[in-house]
């Protein structure tokens, strides 16, 4: 086992699963010659892709496909060369149609492409210590204009809250219908997104006066979790492994990555933050925050934040969840769902 498997796994724990198995096609005809096939990938690699004809029919040609999309043909059963580098992380379904004798046939299977980065292991220093509502089931939190803002979860009690991190003191609140629940908070373009947990409901608020300016539909069957953006796109969670890339403007999902530490799949990723090109990820139920390159979804670093637990008044299904960046001071904000206190850190290697 690779180091930072050690590292996700027995150290933190944040690592879900490792899958590495392939997902065959019934077709009797053909299928993909597997026999060199590696359980893991890393971008930097490429596959020879080929067919094996068991039955001897006469190949005309070979079109090959990764994730729909052709990559190739090769007359007769050439092989074909393909590299992975441009591929996301996660895995890439193969498909081979075979031409032979005026008809044609298909086979499939899948790889799985994992990253090859090494994650560090992140310091944590406390430097400040805030009261945080014991009520709140902390879903967002984000800092604009020096000003924090709280999204909370929980049908009945979801609110968007813009208050004084130092005190606790509410400047402005609004609250959710009970049939939502809400989750995840960002700002950009003077706007306030929210989202909400199953309802597949998102809102658009004023960022300057909270007024709620536009309800919207997502675009994709998933849930509503965590949210941040880079000042362009905004980037949510769904409880999956997927950080999906929204365009704010039409509020529709054009990209998305897949979150790896080394071979392992990260489901679960919650609440998010952007800081300094990264993204800070929550994992859901663990008591650590991946900080995940935004271009590739692969874990570069990881901060054990169980030291915390010590210093809280909270239950142990009471989860950490909450990540805020304050540019002013150059520092993070770190909560969890129904804990009593807010700590303001700074992250070293």
């Amino acid at each position: 086992m690779k180091k930072y498997n050690f590292l996700s796994i027995i150290l933190l724990g944040i690592a879900i699963t490792s899958c590495g198995d392939t997902k065959k096609s019934d077709n009797s005809l053909f299928s993909f010659d597997e026999s060199k096939f590696q359980a893991h990938y890393v971008p930097q690699e490429g596959i020879e892709l080929g067919v094996l004809n068991p039955n001897s029919k006469e190949v005309d040609s070979v079109v090959y496909f990764v994730n729909d999309t052709k990559i190739g043909s090769k007359k007769g059963l050439d092989k074909l060369s393909f590299a992975l580098q441009t591929q996301k992380l996660g895995y890439q379904n193969l498909k081979a149609v075979v031409y032979y004798n005026g008809e044609n046939a298909q086979a499939s299977t899948r790889i799985e492409l994992v990253s090859n980065i090494q994650p560090k292991l992140l310091q944590y220093k406390i430097i400040n210590t805030y009261p945080h509502d014991i009520g709140s089931f902390t879903e967002g939190l984000e800092f604009y204009k020096d000003t924090l803002y709280e999204s909370t979860g929980l049908n009945g009690k979801s609110f968007l809250r813009k208050y004084d991190y130092k005190t606790g003191k509410t400047y402005q609140q609004v609250d959710l219908d009970s049939i939502y629940f809400g989750e995840g908070i960002t700002f950009i373009n003077n706007k306030v997104y929210q989202l909400t947990w199953q309802e597949k409901t998102g809102f658009i608020y004023n960022a300057n006066t909270l007024k709620l300016e536009k309800t919207f539909t997502y675009d994709k069957d998933i849930e509503g979790w965590g949210m941040t953006n880079d000042g362009k796109y905004i980037y949510q969670t769904d409880k999956t492994e997927k950080i999906w890339k929204m365009d704010p403007e039409t509020q529709k999902m054009i990209d998305y990555v897949n979150v790896y530490s080394g071979n392992s799949k990260i489901k679960a990723i919650n609440e998010l933050e952007w800081i300094n090109g990264k993204i800070y990820a929550n994992v859901w139920e663990k008591e650590a925050i991946a900080v995940v390159d935004p271009k590739t979804g692969a874990v570069e670093g990881i901060l054990d934040m169980s030291g915390l637990r010590k210093f809280i008044t909270a239950e142990p299904t009471d989860y950490l969840n909450g990540i805020a960046y304050n540019p002013k001071t150059k520092t993070i904000f770190v909560t969890g769902k129904n804990w009593d206190k807010m700590f303001e850190i700074t992250v070293s290697e």
